[in-house]
């Protein structure tokens, strides 16, 4: 399965009226959990971009963003690291996970964004959701797509190392994957699981909000953990930018497209398709039901 067969796996169940959305994710999950390592690690790469024909708030993002959670329980399967897929989806973190070689267990929280949001706050990152949706487990990890990171000095970065959060990335994980990285007796993969709390013990309060504490520090951290040459990590980072910036090429096709199919409406059709997009048939029935 590549990344457009499961696009229109997504998209078929989320226009499938006699399947539930439980029963869709678990039909993708099925799917998915029995890819082998090699096609995993080409979909994670694919699946922290939201494609822009995936409507807002619409059924089919809905599942696209349970998607992403399952791929990354499956990842950690792949990693050594047994995990499930959280369906109770009210303030509590996406996949849970357990270690069965050290007893250590995880929460994990996925996420995508579509590269037309270029403007993003610490919400949408949810690093303090993850330190209290950890409790009880021992560790908390993030993953968002590494580009998507804030470029500059953010709260974020704080927050992970106060709530010792571990910030990674779909790159991250890919690149995990591809070095067949798998936890054993002899490889504890809690070091890259902690890396905040590590980190925080060299980061001074004045520069805990720095992002190359995390970009940086923690990138050469990860490579001294697992024997790896920082520059191995550095090159798979570049080529992972290359082919965003194909998708980003692919992505900006399809606005223009949508541009011009606009243009061909008609005064009474635009004002329909604004109408829907403003949601205000919904606001006024809604209106009418409170009176």
């Amino acid at each position: 399965m590549n990344f457009i067969e499961l696009r229109k796996l997504i998209k078929e169940e989320s226009k499938n009226d006699g399947n539930s959305f439980e029963n869709s994710g678990d039909l993708i999950q099925n799917k998915i959990f029995n890819l082998n390592r090699d096609t995993l690690r080409k979909l994670v790469i694919e699946i922290g971009t939201i494609p822009e024909d995936i409507k807002h708030d619409s059924s089919e993002e809905k599942l696209y963003s349970k998607t992403t959670d399952i791929l990354l329980a499956k990842t950690l399967h792949e990693l050594g690291i047994n995990a499930t897929v959280n369906k109770e989806r009210a303030n509590c973190a996406d996949v849970v996970g357990r270690s069965s070689i050290y007893g250590y267990s995880l929460v994990g929280d996925a996420k995508a964004f579509r590269l037309s949001r270029t403007a993003k706050n610490q919400k949408d990152f949810k690093v303090k959701s993850m330190i209290d949706w950890k409790g009880e487990h021992n560790y908390a990890v993030l993953v968002c797509p590494y580009y998507q990171y804030p470029k500059s000095n953010s709260q974020i970065y704080g927050q992970a190392l106060d709530g010792n959060v571990c910030l990674l990335s779909w790159e991250h994980l890919s690149f995990l994957l591809g070095l067949n990285i798998k936890e054993s007796k002899s490889l504890n993969l809690s070091l890259i699981w902690n890396i905040s709390e590590r980190l925080a013990e060299t980061v001074t309060i004045k520069d805990k909000n720095k992002n190359t504490n995390f970009h940086e520090k923690g990138n050469h951290i990860i490579c001294t953990d697992l024997s790896v040459d920082y520059n191995r990590l550095i090159s798979c980072f570049n080529n992972y930018r290359k082919a965003i910036v194909e998708r980003g090429e692919k992505e900006i096709k399809f606005w223009e497209a949508h541009i011009q199919k606009v243009k061909t409406y008609t005064k009474e059709h635009a004002i329909e398709e604004l109408i829907s997009a403003l949601k205000l048939k919904r606001e006024n029935q809604c209106n009418k039901e409170f009176y």
